[in-house]
């Protein structure tokens, strides 16, 4: 029964959401037909050539078993610390590297070929889908703020956070002892040879021709690309029609009275409300306001980590056709706005003299101090450079894991020869 009212109030609070939006859309079709052109642009020319080409060829490894190769070799490392399996660092070396979605996108994909299980998917899924790094740099630093160097304090806040929240998520569900991890003979062979043999597997039962496999990877990928642009659009009206109604005054009020408690310029309101639906509005208003750079990273840090309504419900519809639960990754993204709200505070304030994280003679490479520009030139630039990011992740995860294992090997030898 109380369940039945719960779901009766949620459907009469939608359906008081959706009629407030068809009316404003009815009052005001100029200012929904600027927001919407203003979505699609911001589509077509960032997200769309931003992410398409990470969108194909992570599908493209996962056909060909490069995911299940990584997933055997790098289990010793993702078990302990997120106590997730292995493949999931592939998932997250390209959410840091590749920005929103395909965090969500990736972990959607490991869950429908059972590489992990539904509460190894929920806890990967609320650390992996994180912002890029030439989002923070570029777009918003030097694009929004100004200042190259409020770069550092944000990348670093948003990662500090996104690996305490990871380790975090692995209590989540603790007595849940389903897991992916690989069972049999093989288990007595190297890891080495475990992890050649899931890719031989992987391959074997995917069966695809290559072109038919790549074809997919682009059919699928223009799928998800196309759903990404309309919640893109349908977000950038919503935040419009709500400007334009005066609705987010009362709210301006009530979060400037928090922001005043807690040591924050009651300007930067506005710019937490639009963030509440839409990352790059929420960032671009906090970055336009007049006031101390500190208090804008600290804000901007947390627009982010939370990444906005119109980034959950692009997840949402991911992973719709799974049986993940949206709920422990909200929950993530609450804990995570949080946490790196608080990072980016002490790495401005207790560690700046320490980092010096807001100092402008801090050397940051060229390519991160531009704006992002919808350019060919630009982009082939931008997917060079995150792949580069994305290999290094791995690479590094990959000799952390080879060093443990070989250490873990040399101890069980040498207890052996005790015995």
């Amino acid at each position: 029964m109380v369940l039945q009212k719960k779901t009766a109030y949620s459907t009469f609070f939608l359906a008081l959401c959706s009629l407030f939006i068809t009316f404003s859309l009815v009052l005001y079709p100029e200012i929904a037909f600027k927001a919407s052109v203003d979505g699609l642009q911001v589509w077509w020319n960032i997200v769309f050539p931003a992410l398409l080409p990470f969108f194909i060829f992570s599908q493209v490894l996962i056909g060909l078993g490069v995911v299940h190769f990584l997933g055997v070799l790098l289990e010793p490392i993702m078990r302990p610390l997120f106590n997730v399996p292995g493949s999931g660092a592939f998932v997250m070396a390209m959410g840091l590297a590749s920005g929103f979605p395909i965090g969500a996108v990736l972990t959607a994909k490991l869950r429908k070929q059972k590489l992990c299980s539904k509460t190894e998917g929920e806890r990967l899924m609320g650390f992996v889908n994180t912002a890029d790094p030439l989002f923070m740099f570029g777009a918003v630093a030097v694009g929004m703020m100004g200042h190259p160097e409020a770069g550092i304090a944000i990348a670093l806040a948003h990662y500090l956070s996104t690996i305490i929240v990871g380790i975090g998520m692995r209590f989540y569900r603790p007595t849940d002892k389903s897991n992916s991890n690989s069972k049999g003979p093989a288990k007595k062979s190297t890891i080495l040879l475990r992890a050649v043999q899931a890719l031989e597997e992987a391959r074997r039962k995917d069966n695809r021709p290559f072109g038919q496999l790549l074809g997919d990877a682009v059919h699928d990928s223009m799928k998800t690309q196309a759903l990404i642009g309309g919640f893109i659009m349908l977000f950038s009206v919503i935040i419009a029609m709500i400007q334009e109604t005066g609705a987010a005054d009362s709210l301006a009020f009530l979060i400037s009275q928090f922001l005043n408690i807690i040591g924050l310029s009651s300007q930067l309101a506005p710019a937490l409300i639009s963030g509440f639906f839409e990352i790059d509005l929420g960032c671009q208003l906090a970055g336009s306001i007049a006031g101390a750079l500190e208090q804008q990273i600290i804000v901007i840090s947390t627009i982010i980590a939370w990444s906005g309504l119109s980034v959950h419900a692009q997840v949402a519809s991911i992973i719709s056709d799974t049986d993940l639960s949206i709920v422990p990754y909200i929950c993530a993204r609450f804990i995570h706005a949080f946490l790196a709200g608080a990072c980016a505070f002490l790495l401005i304030g207790p560690l700046s003299p320490l980092l010096n994280v807001t100092s402008k003679k801090v050397i940051i490479p060229v390519f991160f101090q531009h704006t992002p520009q919808a350019t060919p030139t630009f982009w082939l630039h931008r997917t060079i450079v995150l792949s580069r990011f994305s290999l290094i992740f791995v690479g590094l995860l990959l000799i952390i894991a080879v060093t443990y294992i070989s250490i873990v090997t040399r101890k069980r030898k040498n207890f052996s020869r005790l015995l």
